[in-house]
């Protein structure tokens, strides 16, 4: 397994990377958490596979926002540039959910107990204090804040979150639910298509959900709108889910999220 990012214009990702993907132990981790997930509590995937899609999402949703203007917290609050951003984006992503490879149940307060000295160990040499201190204290924020009652803090933070429930194209729903079973969980799941991310025309990012039944609302209401409301993205972020297919009997053709 290897992750892979768009990261050709930046020494800082290039080099977190090429760490990231040596490192067996993280691997492990990872491992371990989908095992955890999907072999023992019959849930969703947990592996390293979701860990490069909500990486990627994340840091496109943080490119768009910076190319539109949006600042990031850590060039409004620390002087530092695009690039840290990034790197705190990238690594929150990588990290916050390694901490189902010890439980399900309050996995983030256990991501953040793992991720503090692996984030110290992937940024050695790359930063030095008090700056190293400073990502690594925006890295755990994004990690506390995806979970579900998290209030982030930072752009950084509620893009991590956001990109996180955003991991739900073709069957990969963020919403727990018994494999095999058929529900409003695995229906809904099976109905998302595609999620497509591109710049917006009246706000900054827009998402459209590509459905092949209408019973996909429930993923983006359930799910995406939760994460969504209290993330500080809601200003610069449009929703849109729409039916693709006429094979179905259309209950809703579109649905705006609000």
């Amino acid at each position: 397994m290897r992750i892979k990012v768009p990261a050709q214009r930046s020494r800082k990702l290039r080099a977190i990377l090429e760490r990231v993907n040596a490192d067996d132990g993280l691997k492990a981790w990872w491992h371990v958490a989908n095992v955890n997930a999907v072999k023992r509590l019959g849930i969703n995937d947990h592996s390293w596979v979701h860990i490069q899609i909500v990486a990627n999402i994340a840091l496109r949703l943080l490119r768009i926002l910076a190319k539109r203007g949006v600042e990031p917290a850590m060039v409004a609050d620390y002087d530092m540039k695009q690039e840290d951003a990034e790197v705190v984006v990238l690594l929150g992503s990588l990290l916050h959910c390694v901490g189902m490879a010890v439980h399900r149940d309050r996995h983030e307060d256990w991501s953040l107990f793992l991720a503090e000295p692996k984030a110290r160990e992937l940024l050695a040499g790359i930063y030095e204090e008090p700056e190293l201190t400073v990502v690594v204290s925006e890295v755990l924020e994004t990690i506390t804040s995806h979970r579900e009652s998290g209030h982030p803090l930072t752009l950084e933070a509620g893009i991590v979150r956001v990109a996180d429930a955003l991991d739900i194209e073709e069957g990969r729903s963020r919403i727990p639910f018994e494999r095999g079973r058929v529900s409003i969980h695995s229906i809904s799941a099976a109905a998302i298509d595609e999620v497509v991310i591109s710049e917006g025309t009246d706000h900054p990012v827009s998402v459209e959900i590509k459905m092949n039944n209408s019973a996909g609302i429930y993923q983006v209401d359930e799910l995406l709108k939760s994460k969504l409301h209290g993330s500080g993205l809601e200003p610069y972020v449009e929703v849109v889910a729409r039916i693709e297919t006429e094979g179905e009997k259309s209950l809703v053709p579109m649905y705006r999220l609000e």
